[in-house]
């Protein structure tokens, strides 16, 4: 007579305490992101986030001293991921095009690299992008954590826009990318109004079709603004 007993399934491995630990960690950072992107760091509380992924407060304060520390903790995961592309795609075309870069391909460097994180991240990396839409519009506690985590990238985008236009006043350029991250931040931020005015034919989920356009729109304008008041110094 035949054992017709099915054999018992293996029981998956414990967690350790460490493997828990962080997946809470992320848990509550993936919420606090979503909550903060949309309602900045004044509209949430700890008791918020708590209240989103199923846990008491207590936990929350278990790992963090507070909100500020949250929301620090928010910006500073994934910004190393984006600062770390860039840096790497702006490097590699300084390399490949030696004496000779463009406004475009530099703008493309740093904006596409960007922008590819928002088209291929999924929602967590949308959240963050709406997030640092909000950080860069947003005086005093929102300029310092621009200032602490992204100024040296820029900087190197700055040197690098340098380089394409030569004869260009460092203050043009500096203006042109205060135009550059005011586009690029509005467009993170996801608001809708885009839609709304287009009646829907232009849609703000829509990075593809941002990535499309923005660096050459970008590049039009440095080129003018910059030939522009090379010609009004030439006259004077």
């Amino acid at each position: 007579m035949s054992d017709t007993t099915a054999p018992k399934a293996a029981k998956p491995p414990r967690r350790s305490k460490a493997e828990q630990r962080a997946e809470s960690l992320e848990l509550m950072l993936d919420a606090a992101e979503e909550l903060f992107s949309k309602h900045g760091m004044y509209g949430v509380t700890l008791k918020d986030v708590a209240q989103k992924i199923g846990v008491h407060t207590s936990l929350m304060h278990y790992y963090f001293k507070d909100k500020q520390d949250l929301f620090h903790q928010v910006v500073k995961r994934r910004a190393p991921i984006t600062i770390g592309r860039r840096v790497e795609a702006m490097k590699r075309y300084a390399e490949e095009t030696g004496d000779h870069p463009t406004v475009e391909g530099a703008l493309r460097a740093f904006l596409d690299t960007d922008l590819n994180l928002y088209i291929e991240g999924g929602e967590g990396w949308r959240n963050y992008g709406a997030l640092g839409g909000q950080l860069n519009n947003t005086p005093v506690w929102g300029a310092e954590v621009m200032w602490e985590n992204f100024d040296p990238v820029v900087l190197q985008l700055i040197d690098l826009l340098k380089r394409a236009m030569p004869d260009a006043e460092l203050e043009d350029i500096f203006w042109g990318y205060h135009f550059v991250t005011g586009a690029l931040t509005l467009s993170l931020a996801r608001t809708g109004r885009i839609d709304h005015l287009s009646g829907g034919l232009c849609q703000s989920e829509d990075f593809e079709a941002i990535k499309a356009r923005m660096a050459k729109f970008m590049a039009g304008g440095f080129m003018a603004i910059c030939k522009q008041r090379a010609e009004d110094r030439a006259s004077q």
